[in-house]
């Protein structure tokens, strides 16, 4: 897959390409690495949406017909080390327990569509060596979240302005038991070229049946 902003430059590159391999041109991407990819450029709005690979992670986990969560983590839920399996038998438990592949999808989705995942994505890493049981239903709790919002669309607008915010917030005592700081931060950068920039933000495609 090609992108540019310089045509002519496009232009060449698929040329010189075509000289030395074998090659095809599909025209525009609409579907690469599990990402659809929506375009309306009257608006000038960029869509990117994994419904179709969050519906297979959905069948992966046999979770496709469960109800859907309104969020994945919620204000008083707690996550702990001591959470973790401490005999042998959690520990057995545990083996027959896909977490560290279900985490991967997760934050497969987080990385390129769902930045509303991350900071949950983040705690699950933390005791991908040794997860508990309480960990596993936080996954099965995100992935009945994204039951109900894999329709969500990730979608970057054109604007002639400039603005870079972040958002940071530590917590000093959420784990009684480590002197530990977490520190969370969350940052919106607006990268321009020649007055365009992308505005990153997610929505429900109300839009998206019209392109």
């Amino acid at each position: 897959m090609l992108a540019s902003s310089d045509v002519n430059l496009l232009l060449e590159t698929k040329k010189l390409l075509s000289s030395k391999f074998d090659t095809k041109d599909l025209s525009e991407a609409s579907f690469v690495l599990g990402i659809e990819i929506h375009r309306d450029r009257e608006k000038k709005i960029l869509g990117l949406s994994q419904k179709a690979y969050l519906e297979k992670v959905l069948k992966k986990y046999s979770m496709q017909n469960y109800k859907s969560s309104p969020a994945p983590i919620v204000k008083g839920d707690r996550y702990r080390k001591f959470q973790c399996p401490r005999n042998q038998y959690e520990i057995d438990q545990m083996k027959a327990v896909p977490y560290s592949s279900a985490v991967g999808c997760l934050q497969y989705a987080q990385v390129c569509t769902r930045p509303d995942l991350a900071y949950v994505i983040g705690l699950l890493g933390r005791y991908q060596s040794n997860p508990g049981i309480e960990h596993w239903n936080l996954v099965k709790k995100v992935l009945r979240y994204l039951q109900g919002t894999k329709g969500l669309i990730l979608t970057y607008r054109r604007s002639d302005s400039m603005h870079i915010e972040r958002y940071t917030y530590s917590d000093y005592a959420g784990d009684e038991k480590s002197p530990r700081q977490d520190t969370y931060s969350l940052s919106q950068e607006e990268l321009y070229r020649e007055k365009a920039q992308s505005k990153p933000s997610l929505h429900r495609p109300q839009y998206m049946p019209s392109l």
